[in-house]
């Protein structure tokens, strides 16, 4: 079950996220977008479950670093497979900090917060 929410909740914010970027771009439809391979990837964070045992009572600021290095760990791993077989939904290669095109750097205080978020919602 934990699986299962991880995976919808990586979607809705994902399609927020997405969203809010074409506002950025003065898209007034504000259409957000994700892609189905990405539910298993979103669903992954359900991992997090038995990490976070073992971190409870630990500073917020170590918490929030391991669980940004799992996501970036993760992100990479599963963009480097998806770009190997030309199914990759993003591209990050036009972004300053990416490395190899599928993980960005400046990313890095999202993915802290969204561990941390994925930490209370496994509880």
């Amino acid at each position: 079950m934990d699986f299962i929410r991880c995976g919808l909740f990586g979607w809705c914010m994902e399609v927020l996220w997405t969203g809010m970027a074409s506002v950025k771009n003065r898209d007034i439809k504000c259409m957000g977008n994700t892609s189905l391979l990405m539910f298993p990837i979103y669903g992954a964070a359900c991992l997090f479950k038995p990490l976070a045992r073992s971190l409870k009572g630990r500073p917020v600021i170590l918490r929030g670093t391991v669980y940004a290095t799992c996501i970036f760990t993760v992100e990479y791993i599963s963009g480097k497979f998806l770009k190997k077989h030309q199914m990759c939904p993003w591209d990050y290669s036009d972004s300053r900090y990416n490395i190899d095109g599928v993980v960005r750097l400046d990313y890095a205080p999202c993915w802290f917060s969204l561990g941390l978020i994925y930490e209370r919602m496994l509880r």
